[in-house]
């Protein structure tokens, strides 16, 4: 007989679980024989005494296979299977634009994305603003524009790695989100239920990141690589910079924006470039369609230059229900604040350096403004945001704009303007700035 509190009694005294204990609680969760007191428990126990690299595989399999694992063979593909996770930052519409590069350089992109979480934006969202897109298809769309278009960007179904889903509200609720071994099973689980060949993580590590220390982000990017590449997925991350917006535009119409104009050659922030570029080129390598990272990213450049990344993109917008000149006609079909002016920087920083950014505020200023949740159900206003944010080093003059505020009132452009400037730090010297590719990690 499975007894539930055995297990966590054996993890609360920090004995090893057997890849059986750690099944029979999973399917517990998933037929609700395991309250959601007892999930509670079992997760403090892992967040107090960890797991082995055994225990975490098995983790890991026991909730990818508590429901569907995609099986491509019938699509009869002519390419890898490739995606990437990030870990979560300000300003990161990465997955817009690999996407598409990937699907141009010959790999397949079936991608399951998120809805934002505190002050992190969600992907979902972002396509939300998309007029007609189809986050939550059928499976048959999903598939076909997998196979057509190269790529495609949905939510989670309930049948992928549903466990997770209910491990996850509960450790959302019990102080243990932060357990290494549980994100790395609840991240996978979902990732390989998507029958990858490959695969990259983004691990943030900065004040916007959801692990703010590098030691913490190094620590969590070798657990995702070790049990991906156990699990016969090849795996690598880069541990990335969130000190700042990874790109010059926060919230959900504004970041889609900025892929468009990324994607249409208008405009290519350099960290936003430095970071897609060398994920996608990670993608390419791991999936074997290049033969070492310099030949990747010379194949990434090339789909970006000829826009044969961005017809990939503009196909699956179409597939997903989406308008087929989106790409074309962006302005006219997201949708636009009320208020749009300028953020200009206080005459009293004259001659002044933007020497650092709180991420983590300027995110929270974005969901003041009502485009990220303060709750779960919330429903969000996706035409604002903050565009045209200042990077660190850039000199201010008194007339210098630090950002575009996108506001549905004047007291909410108020009150995160405020939020922006007490974020902002400013110096009379220049500040030396660091790279936002701090590590590579990759299997043994």
């Amino acid at each position: 007989m499975f007894l539930p509190q055995e297990v966590i009694r054996k993890k609360r005294d920090g004995i090893f679980l057997s890849a059986a204990d750690i099944q029979e609680f999973i399917n517990g969760i998933c037929d609700e024989s395991v309250s959601e007191g007892q999930i509670a428990a079992l997760a403090m126990a892992v967040y107090f005494q960890g797991m082995s690299a055994e225990e975490k595989k098995a983790l890991t399999v026991a909730m990818r296979d508590s429901g569907d694992v995609l099986d491509w063979r019938q699509q009869d593909l002519n390419g890898p299977l490739l995606d990437k996770h990030s870990t979560g930052g300000v300003g990161d519409v990465v997955s817009f634009m690999l996407g598409p590069i990937v699907a141009a350089c010959g790999g397949y992109v079936p991608m399951i994305s998120g809805r934002g979480l505190g002050h992190t934006g969600g992907t979902l969202d972002k396509f939300d603003s998309i007029p007609g897109y189809q986050t939550a298809p059928d499976n048959q769309l999903f598939r076909d524009t997998v196979k057509n278009a190269g790529v495609a960007i949905i939510g989670q179904t309930g049948r992928l790695a549903p466990a997770d889903s209910r491990f996850y509200a509960t450790r959302d609720i019990s102080a243990t989100v932060e357990s290494i071994p549980l994100i790395t099973a609840s991240i996978l689980a979902k990732k390989l239920a998507e029958g990858l060949d490959g695969l990259v993580m983004d691990v943030k590590a900065g004040n916007g990141a959801f692990m703010p220390s590098f030691e913490k982000s190094k620590e969590l990017a070798q657990s995702l690589v070790t049990v991906g590449c156990e699990l016969g997925v090849e795996t690598t991350a880069l541990i990335t910079d969130m000190n700042e917006t990874l790109g010059s535009a926060a919230g959900n119409a504004v970041e889609v924006q900025l892929a468009v104009d990324y994607l249409s050659g208008k405009r290519r922030d350099l960290r936003l470039h430095e970071v897609t570029k060398a994920l996608s080129a990670e993608l390419l390598v791991s999936g074997k369609l290049a033969g070492n990272t310099e030949q990747a990213e010379t194949m990434v450049e090339k789909v970006l230059s000829d826009g044969s990344a961005a017809e990939r993109f503009a196909k699956m917008v179409k597939s997903l229900g989406g308008p087929g000149d989106f790409l074309d006609k962006s302005h006219e079909y997201l949708p636009q604040a009320k208020i749009v002016k300028p953020l200009i920087a206080p005459a009293a920083y004259n001659g002044h350096y933007i020497s650092g950014v709180d991420t983590r505020e300027l995110g929270m200023a974005v969901v003041c403004l009502g485009g990220g949740r303060r709750k779960a159900d919330d429903i969000l206003d996706l035409s604002v945001g903050v565009s045209g944010i200042l990077g660190i080093g850039s000199k201010v003059e008194s007339d210098t704009e630090l950002a575009i505020l996108h506001a549905s009132c004047e007291s909410d452009w108020n009150e995160a303007a405020e939020r922006i400037l007490k974020a902002i730090s400013f110096s009379t010297q220049k500040p030396s700035t660091t790279g936002v590719i701090y590590q590579r990690i990759a299997g043994n």
